[in-house]
């Protein structure tokens, strides 16, 4: 246990986490056989660009298509071209980027193959307003979703429902061509129809489902668009449409394969890892307290788990925002996670995105260290101060202690790894 450097260890859980989410990896096993027509790429997602290269170098005959990624994620494929569009807040450029994607499956014949590609950050990327809904107004609504808390569920049940693509009906447009989607799961549960909103699969939810998450958190719409989804005017593509019978969906990466490929990392080095869930919700600083309180009956008491140990754990989050600060979800678990442990010898931890963008901020996330309140004291930060106006990411900046990655060019949304290092019974760090 010694010769390992904690945080040299953590990270390199992290990146074998990242790595096996990696298209290049992912993608080629699961393309389908060339049809007798045309074949078509279309997607959108952080990592579209990187699955769109991975299927044109792996692709035999003819390619043709596009897909939109963020911006920072793009990549050059010689035959499917890549838009860059804005994330966590739709823009124009995403909005033309999806008119021009169903155009594209617009006129396919059964002979022909459309290949969707799907990542974490599709919705945002993809939007196409529903009649009645100005992009400003939808720019809007995203935004206040993203505040008030509302689970990553809710918010894409919203934009199934007030969207021309999402929802099942980019399947619908590909009609009567085969289609085949392969997805990198960013969502806990790795539900089809959460995963950019699902365009290529059924959904069972409905409009009065949407307009009960938009006024149980107090979202004000246009009145022509509350009208219509108290109509149901805005219905999306129900299960046993036969515009989708034969569509194949494919999860090709997902975040319980990651946090597998990190326990190899932390098993190699002979220490005991427990994977506690890759689908954690909930308010992010709660989340933090919760893991705080675990880990300190871990290194007081051994209980449930012997030190030392690595607990792992995914999911997404999610932060009500009551301050002015730059997020995000993962730093802001880590300053709660470490406000509630205290002083507590032999604890490390880290929290990161695996798109290597926490909330709005271009940074992963951050490391927690057993020396950091102290060293925040002596700097005179106050970690309480930072947390109530969600600006953990500064705290941890100031401290050298920010995670930064650049894009990946993937997405399997939370990681978090803390290390315990602390024996039981050995003498407690006083508070």
């Amino acid at each position: 246990m010694s010769e390992h450097d904690p945080v040299t260890l953590l990270r390199a859980a992290f990146h074998a986490a990242v790595a096996a989410a990696q298209p290049a990896a992912c993608v080629p096993r699961f393309l389908p056989a060339p049809p007798r027509g045309r074949t078509i790429v279309v997607g959108a997602g952080k990592a579209a660009a990187a699955m769109a290269l991975a299927v044109d170098e792996n692709w035999p005959g003819e390619l043709a298509g596009l897909v939109v990624t963020a911006g920072g994620h793009d990549l050059h494929c010689p035959r499917i071209e890549v838009l860059q569009a804005s994330h966590p807040v739709p823009d124009s450029a995403g909005m033309r980027a999806a008119g021009r994607i169903l155009q594209i499956v617009a006129g396919l014949t059964p002979d022909d193959l459309v290949i969707c590609l799907l990542s974490g950050g599709g919705s945002a990327l993809s939007p196409l307003p529903v009649p009645g809904l100005l992009l400003q107004e939808k720019r809007r609504i995203t935004r206040e979703l993203l505040r008030c808390g509302a689970t990553i569920t809710e918010i894409n049940c919203v934009r199934r429902h007030l969207s021309r693509i999402k929802g099942g009906r980019l399947a619908a447009a590909c009609h009567p061509a085969r289609l085949v989607t392969l997805a990198i799961s960013d969502v806990p549960g790795d539900d089809p129809r959460d995963i950019a909103s699902g365009p290529t699969v059924a959904d069972p939810t409905t409009c009065a489902d949407a307009l009960r998450v938009l006024d149980r958190h107090r979202i004000s719409i246009p009145g022509s668009v509350r009208d219509g989804l108290a109509a149901g005017s805005f219905e999306s593509v129900k299960p046993g449409d036969p515009r989708l019978a034969g569509m194949q969906f494919h999860l090709i990466a997902t975040p319980r394969q990651s946090l597998d490929a990190a326990a190899r990392v932390i098993g190699q080095a002979g220490i005991a890892v427990h994977i506690l869930s890759d689908r954690i919700e909930g308010e992010a600083r709660e989340v933090g307290r919760e893991a705080a309180r675990l880990v300190r009956r871990v290194a007081d008491a051994g209980q449930p788990f012997e030190p030392p140990c690595v607990l792992l754990s995914g999911g997404e989050t999610t932060v009500t925002v009551r301050g002015t600060g730059r997020g995000g979800r993962n730093a802001e678990f880590l300053l709660a996670f470490g406000l509630a442990l205290g002083p507590c010898a032999g604890v490390y931890a880290l929290a990161a995105d695996t798109d290597g963008v926490d909330g709005s901020a271009p940074i992963a996330g951050a490391i927690w260290r057993p020396d950091t309140l102290e060293r925040a004291r002596r700097m005179q930060l106050s970690p309480g101060d930072h947390l109530d106006t969600n600006d953990a990411h500064s705290f941890f900046a100031a401290l050298g202690d920010s995670l930064v990655t650049g894009p990946t060019r993937t997405n399997v949304n939370d990681f978090r790894a803390v290390l315990i290092q602390r024996e039981r019974g050995a003498e407690r760090t006083p508070n």
